[in-house]
């Protein structure tokens, strides 16, 4: 292990190319990374009352492991087959229609919050589109495959929804602002 070969405030991208931290490129890795984090707070709060949750999470987890090995290099020969592709941004898509079929229609913008893991979900929908954001700042200025942005942007859908979804199970009444 290199310990300490990042005090400089450099970073080594896949392939070795090094770059500053503060690089577009490590910014929005470490936004999937801190996307990653909460979305496994989540599965850890949904594990034993919603397993099918804690597992459509858990592949939720894979998909940002492959995004962020495909912005981890510029070279796409790197990351090989494990990238996204459309399969899973429809996947997503599908488990939006799932379970928002189960909620009524939103008519006010929702306060985020709720039960423990409601509120969970909503910090990672909020750090999801964060990471979206940064994804499009990237593109401006890099190539990347424009489908990381699409799954990001359906993500903090499904993270709206199942937070929603959750909230709902829990008996928790939503909040609504409606000045």
């Amino acid at each position: 292990m290199n310990v300490g070969r990042g005090d400089d405030g450099e970073t080594d991208l896949l392939g070795g190319l090094r770059v500053h931290k503060s690089h577009p490129r490590v910014e929005c890795i470490g936004e999937i990374d801190e996307l990653s984090s909460f979305i496994g707070y989540s599965i850890a709060l949904s594990n034993t009352r919603y397993p099918e949750i804690a597992k459509t999470l858990s592949e939720i987890q894979r998909a940002l492991f492959k995004i962020g090995a495909e912005l981890a290099t510029m070279d796409k020969k790197q990351v090989g087959e494990k990238r996204l592709v459309e399969e899973d941004v429809k996947s997503l898509e599908s488990l939006i229609d799932k379970y928002g079929g189960e909620l009524a229609e939103v008519r006010h913008f929702v306060y985020p919050g709720g039960s423990l893991l409601g509120a969970s979900l909503h910090i990672a929908r909020a750090v999801a589109r964060r990471a979206e954001r940064r994804a499009v700042g990237l593109k401006m200025r890099e190539e990347i495959s424009p489908l990381i942005i699409k799954y990001l942007n359906r993500l903090s859908t499904l993270l709206f929804v199942l937070a929603r979804y959750v909230n709902k199970m829990e008996g928790v009444q939503e909040r609504q602002w409606s000045d």
